[in-house]
């Protein structure tokens, strides 16, 4: 697992902007279960019909013995046809990544069996590297690997091994090509460029939820308050009043939070920004929505 050191978080927190090259922010993205479904999609060449559910597992793999090494995965996900799933970021150089990769892969092959059950219960297992460094010289940005003789007979699909370089000049269509454009996205106008010019919804859905992520605490909470109510209504209620309370939110600031909320659905990010930091400009919007 990714652990960014000061240095590299200043390298992908770009001012105010929260890069989805943080381990903080690419395992939140996948917390978002229509973006896994589609993200998994474009890189397995799945249809997304055909992934019914994704299901977000412990990342931490079992340890057999005491001395043996823990495996610690960035995002474990099992699908509908009980495939197993490692999504990991990589930014930095790491000396024998290739070793450690197929180190993880096989820890999440062997943790699906217990003991006494037998092998025609281990599940297909995937690992999906998505690394900020070159691994070769080659043009190829998206690579698979699996088991195959040197004639290029298939010996097995149970292990399989995807590489995506952030690094590389794209030269196609893929739809791969649109997440690799988000990861390396540094501002907001890069994700306004990239969701005018793409037509893939699991990217367009990532574009919302990395708006979400910068938007603040004190805002993303109150979106986070708004989707529990569609859910939950005295969940919300809840959730907002102890929240407020905690940060100090006097009874006169709930009127901004529901046009704070409003704008958030309405996708006017900008026009929250404005609101948020001038008052003259959040009468405005309250004029608007009549709030």
């Amino acid at each position: 697992m990714i652990r960014a050191s000061s240095s590299a978080e200043k390298e992908v927190c770009v001012g105010r902007f929260l890069s989805l090259k943080y381990d903080y922010a690419f395992k939140e993205l996948f917390q978002n279960e229509e973006v896994c479904r589609y993200f998994l999609s474009d890189v397995l060449k799945i249809p997304p019909e055909e992934i019914r559910s994704v299901r977000l597992v412990n990342t931490f793999l079992r340890r057999r013995l005491q001395k043996q090494k823990q495996g610690i995965l960035d995002v474990a996900l099992e699908m509908n046809d009980d495939s197993r799933i490692d999504i990991e970021l990589q930014i930095r150089t790491m000396a024998f990544w290739d070793r450690r990769s197929l180190f993880y892969l096989s820890k999440l092959f062997t943790d699906g069996l217990r003991t006494g059950q037998q092998y025609e219960r281990l599940k297909r297992c995937i690992c999906i590297s998505v690394l900020g460094f070159e691994l070769d010289h080659g043009e190829e940005y998206h690579k698979v690997y699996r088991f195959r003789d040197r004639s290029g007979r298939e010996f097995s699909d149970m292990l399989e091994i995807h590489v995506i370089e952030l690094g590389k000049p794209l030269k196609g269509t893929d739809k791969v090509d649109d997440w690799i454009r988000l990861f390396n996205a540094k501002t907001e106008e890069e994700l306004d460029m990239l969701k005018a010019q793409t037509k893939n919804r699991g990217v367009i859905e990532a574009i919302k939820e990395v708006r979400i992520m910068n938007l603040g605490r004190m805002l993303r909470m109150m979106y986070e308050a708004r989707q529990k109510a569609a859910r939950d209504r005295y969940a919300e209620d809840y959730y907002v009043r102890e929240q407020g309370r905690e940060q100090g939110i006097e009874q006169g600031e709930e009127r901004a939070s529901r046009l704070y909320i409003r704008l958030m659905e309405d996708g006017r990010y900008e026009d929250l920004k404005k609101a948020a930091e001038n008052k003259a400009y959040r009468e405005r919007m309250y004029k608007e929505y009549k709030i």
